[in-house]
């Protein structure tokens, strides 16, 4: 499955679309990454276990959306973009939606491709 942020996949040429699709999770924060985050933000520095939460969330939410293409037969999802919102005090979402699309090296014809 090819995901990316652009409007096409390179050396590729789309040959069918399958609209938009989806992926999400929401996640609580822990209270003892918290309080270690905490005590981290006051002499400054990067919060490691607030970007590695970050982006496993992330990295889910994607797998979500690329198995949704999958079930309508994609093989690609471009224009691929990230939202997130709070849900609740120490809960948020992370959203991530694209176009479902299936593409053909473009090396061959649309003819060769069906067998024409």
């Amino acid at each position: 499955m090819f995901v990316t942020n652009m409007e096409s996949v390179p050396a590729m040429k789309i040959v069918k679309h399958h609209g938009m699709v989806t992926g999400s999770t929401v996640r609580a924060r822990n209270i003892f990454v918290d309080i270690g985050q905490w005590i981290k933000g006051l002499f400054g520095g990067e919060l490691k276990g607030y970007s590695r939460l970050l982006a496993d969330v992330r990295a889910q939410a994607v797998e979500r959306m690329a198995m949704q293409a999958g079930e309508l037969g994609a093989n690609a999802v471009i224009n691929v973009r990230f939202a997130t919102s709070t849900i609740s005090l120490g809960a948020a979402e992370i959203y991530a939606y694209g176009t479902a699309v299936e593409v053909r090296s473009e090396e061959y014809g649309a003819g060769e491709e069906y067998g024409e």
